[in-house]
């Protein structure tokens, strides 16, 4: 069972930053989803397990950047000039495919979640 803890979020304002942790319990495929009350889960970045490939949303690509460290089993989500439509629950996710070099987009392909961390980021 694959273990995922999350760590950061909170309150911003626009314009801000904001950084965002999830360690696992080995390397994996993995991403940074997000979701509003009443909305479907939207992906808002992902990376390959070799972390050679990077997928971002449109809506956040210029202004969040994922990284991962191997070694420590670890990826972070760094969200720079934070909008107020990017408040949301953020959920980090680990896809069990075992291909290197594959970044996965949909929710469809990730088997584990983290709790979710909520950000909020005011006007």
């Amino acid at each position: 069972q694959v273990q995922l803890a999350e760590s950061g979020g909170g309150l911003a304002q626009a314009g801000e930053s904001l950084r965002l942790s999830c360690e696992a319990s080995g390397a994996y495929p993995m991403a940074w989803f997000r979701q509003v009350p009443d909305k479907e889960r939207l992906i808002a970045a992902a990376m390959s397990r070799d972390g050679a490939k990077t997928y971002y949303n449109d809506a956040v690509k210029g202004r969040f950047t994922i990284s991962r460290d191997n070694a420590k089993n670890t990826v972070s989500l760094e969200m720079n000039n934070l909008k107020p439509e990017d408040t949301a629950v953020y959920y980090c996710a680990a896809s069990s495919r075992t291909f290197d070099n594959v970044v996965y987009s949909h929710p469809v392909f990730y088997d584990y979640w983290g709790q979710g961390t909520q950000v909020t980021v005011s006007s």
